[in-house]
């Protein structure tokens, strides 16, 4: 059999999974959160030529008619977010069909996606676990409130689908163990920060590359990459192919209304820091346009430390630096700084079990950026200058202004001279300009300074928040 029959599966090859005339895909179901004080989107299938009502116990309700087809799309308006659960009621009239959803929250909805570090689940992976996920689930019940999940399945599709196999779920220890780590974390931090429910649209696969969730027609124009070849090679795994999950998982989800993307990817684009911001652009703009929101935000977290073939090298640093240059020079992107995140221990193991703070911290950025909420921690000391003195250099930062922690011993810093190669420096604060001072006496005329510029280090430079120095270097000796 073909590549493309193998990886769809029976489920994607149905309808909606109602019975009922009227037919809803999955992603609309009890337990649900509806993105409040906006229009938000209803779509599914009824009689061909009836009027479709949706009205919500809220007092508000929107009519579409549907095609040929029996297709059909509405907007309905929105409560206020609140922890009471309200229902909508969709009526086809020329039937006298109704299906009511239950126990719908109105508050603020997020879609995650991305590869593992993304989908990995508060249960861990094999050998693999979570920081602290046993307390989380187990107390997830009263941490969990208002929080609610929907999980779209891992699949692969050459073709087009409009539903897949789930339904949204709120809180319990049986079914948060299987929510996303990272979203759990950042869906609880933000309801904390803003008082109002969270749902969180999983929607990520282990191994995907970004091309994996672009339509074919971007990918046709990419010299490296070849759809129809792909699909006729039964040897490569379904991790690796590109279009396919963009077409099973992205698109039945496509539309339903969110305030905004977390994507954490990037681990299998290593070594492709030249073409994947010009990549990861495209799947902005056209994510974008598939939700019809021009403006819509994207939060990013920066590539976790591995050994990628070498912890001493540098691929991994070059692509943390183009995720950073590719978020600094675009509206509505933003990314997290990680690399004070990953253990010792974590050099071959690519899922870094501390999953909090990177929830937290993106959280911190969207109640600023996309909340307005003034006075959270949220930015991170990056580099801005080097002062060149010879058998010393000092190190300014931007986003610095109340400091530097630790003042002495700094770990991390290399210099180099003229002939490029890279030694470990001395460096410590100046306490009267905020910079850092470093030096080493292998080199006597230091040409190039970098901090954690490496496949695997850990950063321990940190502001007065506890917000880590963002990986730099002086130089531009790989481009």
């Amino acid at each position: 059999m073909k590549p493309s029959k193998i990886i769809l599966p029976a489920f994607l090859a149905l309808a909606f999974s109602s019975n009922a005339k009227i037919e809803l895909p999955n992603i609309f179901t009890d337990n649900m959160v509806i993105q409040a004080d906006t229009m938000a989107a209803i779509w599914g299938k009824a009689t061909p030529g009836s009027t479709v009502t949706a009205e919500g116990s809220w007092g508000e309700s929107a009519s579409a008619k549907t095609g040929k087809d029996g297709k059909w799309r509405l907007t309905l308006k929105t409560p206020a977010p609140s922890f009471t659960p309200t229902e909508i009621k969709i009526t086809d009239k020329s039937d006298n069909d109704t299906r009511t959803l239950g126990n719908v929250l109105a508050g603020e909805v997020w879609l995650a996606s991305g590869q593992s570090n993304m989908e990995m689940p508060m249960r861990g992976f094999w050998h693999q676990p979570v920081e602290g996920a046993g307390e989380q689930v187990m107390f997830s019940r009263s941490l969990g409130k208002g929080i609610r999940f929907i999980n779209v399945p891992k699949a692969a599709s050459y073709e087009p689908q409009d539903n897949f196999n789930g339904s949204w779920m709120e809180c319990t220890p049986s079914t948060t163990s299987e929510f996303s780590a990272l979203g759990w974390y950042f869906a609880t931090a933000l309801r904390d920060i803003i008082d109002v429910p969270v749902g969180i649209i999983s929607c990520a696969y282990g191994g995907s590359k970004v091309e994996g969730w672009l339509p074919a027609g971007i990918i046709a124009k990419y010299p490296d990459r070849n759809l129809e070849a792909e699909k006729n090679n039964p040897d490569m795994g379904e991790w690796e192919r590109i279009n396919v999950m963009y077409n099973a998982m992205l698109l039945p989800v496509a539309g339903y209304t969110v305030r905004g993307f977390l994507w954490n990817q990037g681990e299998s684009n290593v070594g492709g820091h030249d073409y994947y911001p010009t990549r990861q652009t495209e799947m902005v703009h056209h994510w974008r346009d598939l939700w019809q929101n021009p403006s819509i935000p994207f939060y990013f977290v920066e590539l976790p430390g591995w050994e990628y073939g070498g912890p001493d090298k540098t691929e991994a640093a070059l692509f943390r630096e183009a995720q950073h240059k590719g978020a600094d020079t675009a509206d509505g992107r933003y990314i997290v700084c990680t690399s004070d995140l990953v253990y010792p221990d974590e050099v071959n193991d690519i899922h870094a079990r501390n999953k909090r703070p990177i929830g937290q911290r993106m959280a911190a950025a969207a109640a600023t950026y996309s909340y307005g909420i003034p006075g959270i921690p949220h930015t991170y000391p990056t580099f801005k200058e080097m002062e060149n003195h010879g058998e010393y250099a000092l190190i300014t930062f931007d986003n610095a202004w109340s400091g530097l922690s630790p003042n002495e011993n700094i770990e991390g810093f290399e210099v180099a001279g003229e002939d490029r190669v890279f030694h470990p420096a001395k460096a410590e604060i100046d306490l009267s300009k905020l910079s850092v001072k470093v030096s080493s006496p292998d080199v006597k005329d230091i040409k190039s300074v970098r901090y954690c510029f490496k496949n695997f280090a850990i950063g321990k430079l940190h502001d007065n928040y506890g917000m880590p120095v963002v990986p730099f270097r002086t130089d531009n000796w790989d481009m």
